[in-house]
């Protein structure tokens, strides 16, 4: 993979180098995209290309192969729908031309509702390929004929061995948040969809991290690809950190103490397992939070309306294990708690990634056990700076005693002075939208 690199601050950058030529990508009319596409994305409300879209669309609609690198919560997913949905706008209709992949159904579904979203005003027809549910609709959608498909890999792989699809007439094909699929176990999956699809295509790789499993994979199937990159591959800076020192034993009833005492929006809790997931939900519905668990075991039904729910407002707080989150697109995220600390520093920046989206702040409570002391240090090293350490004023920590510097105080302090006195004022408490909603 002998390719150009793209890599610059997305603080400063708001042009493109191409061909040695710098152009400039302020609004969306510049990209000459066709008048139904600009009409589409006006529609949708998007005014200004994010610093990846500046940067990845023109590249795309060049032909090029690419690398596009950017946290999550940057608006990938228009920095590939909008380049592919103008290619598939002249050409044969109703035959697969690109094919889009993604780890989760919950990713895959949000990526075909934008494609329906951006391609309403155009002839382009898609269809989302995921387990979990039957699949009749899915194998009718294709024998009426769709020009892009977007897959879980397993699920395609069902239907290629079914001879539902004919990948043979690919001319695009995407992985997005290709890290995760090879943590999920998908690379496998991916060579032998590989193998279905014509050497002669025009591949591109989105993620927000780039670890070696995955270079190599692009290495073997990228040509002289392109590398954007908008920043560093740290977590958002529209979000602040602390961590809670905590036992296992006393977690739970921190969460508690926590969300009576500190102003929120919607609160996105991660657990490590399934269960943990399931008995922690059902252990704040008990208490008067209105909440929903996301977790594998789930049909996609019952998924889709805690997603749908938590996007709605029907709940406040969604607590979800790493793998079902993959795809949450819900932009009044203000607080991400890890209840369990990820495993790697890549999980961290996922998981927070959630909140702070679209240029709005967000909270990271992270609790942590002793256990956790080397992943703390791997995701402060991968910050840059020392995340803070805090203990909720009034909480009884019984025989456990956090370290704590002085000044350090509750969770308030992750806001910065003036924030805490708008929040103070203007956002209620979780605690008094559980009585208003029982009264």
């Amino acid at each position: 993979m002998n390719g150009k690199s793209f890599c610059q601050d997305h603080r400063a950058e708001s042009a493109t180098w191409l061909n040695g030529v710098k152009e400039y990508f302020l609004n969306f009319e510049q990209f000459s995209l066709d008048p139904h596409i600009t009409a589409a994305v006006k529609a949708v409300g998007y005014t200004t290309p994010t610093p990846i879209q500046r940067q990845a669309i023109p590249i795309v609609l060049q032909g090029h192969d690419i690398i596009g690198l950017a946290q999550t919560g940057t608006g990938k997913t228009a920095a590939f729908v909008l380049p592919i949905l103008q290619r598939l706008a002249k050409g044969p209709a109703r035959q697969v031309r690109a094919l889009i992949l993604a780890p989760t159904r919950e990713l895959a579904e949000q990526i075909h509702n934008e494609i329906i979203s951006l391609g309403r005003q155009s002839l382009v027809r898609s269809v989302s390929i995921y387990g979990g549910v039957s699949k009749y609709n899915q194998v009718a959608a294709l024998r009426r004929g769709v020009e892009i498909v977007v897959a879980c890999p397993g699920r395609l792989l069902d239907h290629i061995d079914d001879r539902n699809i004919d990948l043979s007439r690919i001319e695009v094909l995407v992985l997005d948040e290709a890290d995760r699929m090879c943590d999920m176990g998908f690379l496998p999956d991916i060579r032998r969809i590989l193998r279905h699809l014509p050497a002669e295509r025009q591949t591109l790789f989105f993620s927000a991290t780039m670890p070696g499993d995955i270079r190599a994979l692009a290495n073997s199937i990228l040509k002289n690809p392109v590398s954007v990159q908008i920043g560093t591959m740290t977590p958002i800076e529209t979000v602040s950190h602390a961590l809670y020192p905590v036992s296992n034993e006393l977690k739970p009833k921190l969460l508690l103490a926590m969300l009576k005492q500190t102003p929120t929006g919607r609160v996105l809790i991660f657990t490590r397992t399934k269960h943990r997931a399931h008995s922690l939900a059902a252990n704040l519905e008990k208490n008067g939070y209105r909440v929903s668990a996301l977790q594998g075991n789930m049909t996609q039904n019952r998924r889709q309306a805690a997603i749908d729910g938590f996007r709605n407002g029907k709940y406040d707080i969604l607590v979800a294990t790493d793998i079902a989150a993959r795809g949450i697109d819900v932009s009044q995220i203000s607080h991400v708690i890890n209840f369990d600390m990820p495993d790697t520093p890549d999980a961290y920046t996922h998981r927070i990634g959630r909140t702070g989206r679209a240029h709005q702040t967000g909270q990271a409570f992270s609790f942590t056990a002793q256990a956790d002391e080397a992943t703390v240090r791997e995701i402060e090293k991968l910050l840059g700076a020392r995340i803070e350490r805090r203990r909720l004023p009034g909480f009884d920590f019984g025989n456990f005693a956090p370290a704590s510097r002085p000044g350090e105080g509750g969770a308030l302090q992750a806001y910065p002075p003036q924030a805490q006195r708008y929040r103070r004022r203007f956002v209620p408490s979780m605690a008094s939208r559980r009585h208003a909603a029982r009264s």
